[in-house]
């Protein structure tokens, strides 16, 4: 059995092992502080079917709970739109965000199992950065998470992932990334 007190996730012993020395050598920072780092990554499942059926955000907000490793929050309508049958507080997705041991956990199972696992998969785009060093994906389907058990599954949902780092630019944030071995193509 593991020791909570000795046990690093894979990740967070290569960033604070190879990867910051490869960055500093990089970018020629002159401080330990200037190193871009993981902030949080977060995990987000929009339910439109929920408009149907409630009951399927319940289930959408299982599988995100046993595919992060913690409780996923449901998320409300803040406001009626009549066109697309949304009342005011009715429950639309949830999310969850991740941050220290689990981050670090996650993007390792995200990078090395769950990306190989989807179909015709040649990469993720290089340019998907918001500009201040946060890039963010989608998945079509969830179940490539090998916690979901695809036999027990009504529904395949897609859900957003959201990697939000301490980079000032673009390129910090995928330099940071591709030490993490994200396959970006392009």
């Amino acid at each position: 059995m593991l020791d909570a007190t000795t046990y690093t996730p894979r990740f967070k012993a290569a960033y604070n092992g190879s990867i910051k020395a490869a960055l500093t050598e990089e970018f020629g920072y002159s401080n330990v502080m200037q190193l871009p780092k993981l902030d949080k990554i977060v995990l987000n499942m929009g339910v439109g079917e929920a408009v149907k059926d409630t009951k399927k955000v319940k289930a959408a907000a299982e599988d995100l709970s046993r595919i992060a490793g913690q409780k996923a929050i449901v998320t409300y309508a803040k406001k009626s739109i009549a066109g697309f049958r949304v009342r005011e507080f009715m429950p639309l997705g949830c999310k969850v965000t991740l941050r220290g041991d689990k981050m670090y956990e996650f993007l390792d199972r995200l990078v090395t199992i769950a990306l190989p696992r989807v179909r015709d998969f040649r990469g993720v785009k290089g340019n998907s950065f918001d500009g201040r060093g946060n890039y963010a994906m989608g998945l079509k389907e969830h179940i490539v998470f090998p916690e979901i058990e695809f036999d027990k599954v009504d529904e395949i949902l897609g859900m957003d992932i959201i990697i939000c780092t301490t980079a000032k630019t673009d390129a910090e944030a995928k330099a940071l990334l591709k030490h993490f071995n994200m396959p970006f193509i392009g």
